[in-house]
């Protein structure tokens, strides 16, 4: 059933591509207008699945099947019941009757209802707040932390994030290619499913023709490293306690070391060997 609704205004959160938050944005008003027409986002959702099909699928009729080109035993005589081919279908391995052949699933959607369908998932993401805009994505290199901190640092860890780009760019592709939640692409190459897919879009300022003033980049919070100072406080206490320990030990091993020489010392030493007695004659 189509929503048709009157003509809405949106705005998005925007934010650095290191999760700074900036003002918010207008979005556009001749893609985010508030229509979400239902049918046609499941037809073009069911094209889409349809075309990934490749229809492989195959198996023989009785006239492929290798064999069974004589008559397997005589026609009278055998007490069996006629047969005529060990290729007939109901032979173990005989052909198969009504049996998947290779085929085309495709679906076409005329391009209209394939825009509809895509201006209507966008519209349906902007009425959730599941759209964000990131100014401007500038990655000398890929670099898979860095974009785990964006999407960490803007509270999407746990949700299917669908990143747009303004153009191709390998670098943030890389960047997110190892994330399974992360899904970099295109804006121009987006399709309905991807984005009713994913349950959060960040789309690049420049994607919808917006230019973002760079602005001074925050540090980011102070929380973690506290954490892991705190994490490293008994590490770094206990080396002390066991050299402290073993400070105070030593004069005890040294006054029980003086101790055990002075009683070697102390006692007699043994006396040579007496000479045995002679024994008397008789």
């Amino acid at each position: 059933m189509a929503d048709n609704t009157t003509a809405q205004s949106f705005e998005a959160a925007a934010y650095t591509s290191q999760g700074t938050t900036r003002d918010k944005v207008a979005l556009p008003e001749e893609l985010f207008d508030g229509t979400v027409n239902m049918p046609v986002m499941h037809q073009a959702v069911k094209a889409f699945l349809a075309n990934q099909r490749q229809g492989n699928a195959s198996t023989k009729i009785r006239k492929y099947v290798t064999g069974g080109n004589q008559k397997p035993w005589k026609q009278k005589g055998t007490g069996r019941a006629r047969a005529g081919s060990a290729r007939a279908p109901h032979w173990v391995g005989g052909g198969t009757v009504f049996g998947p052949i290779p085929r085309s699933y495709a679906q076409y959607v005329p391009r209209q209802v394939r825009a509809l369908a895509r201006k209507s998932a966008f519209n349906a993401r902007a009425r959730e707040n599941a759209i964000f805009i990131i100014d401007r994505f500038d990655y000398d290199a890929p670099k898979t932390s860095r974009m785990k901190a964006l999407v960490e640092r803007l509270g999407l860890g746990d949700q299917k994030v669908l990143i747009l780009t303004d153009s191709v760019k390998p670098n943030v592709f890389l960047s997110a290619r190892n994330l399974p939640t992360v899904h970099v692409m295109p804006y121009s190459d987006v399709s309905t499913y991807h984005i009713l897919w994913s349950d959060t879009v960040l789309i690049e300022a420049g994607a919808l023709g917006q230019t973002l003033d760079p602005i001074e980049e925050t540090a980011k919070s102070a929380a973690p490293a506290k954490k892991a100072a705190a994490k490293k406080e008994p590490a770094k206490k206990e080396p002390a306690k066991k050299t402290a320990a073993k400070k105070a030990a030593a004069p005890a091993k040294k006054a029980t070391a003086k101790k055990a020489s002075a009683t070697k010392e102390s006692r007699p030493t043994p006396d040579a060997k007496r000479p045995t007695p002679k024994k008397k004659g008789k």
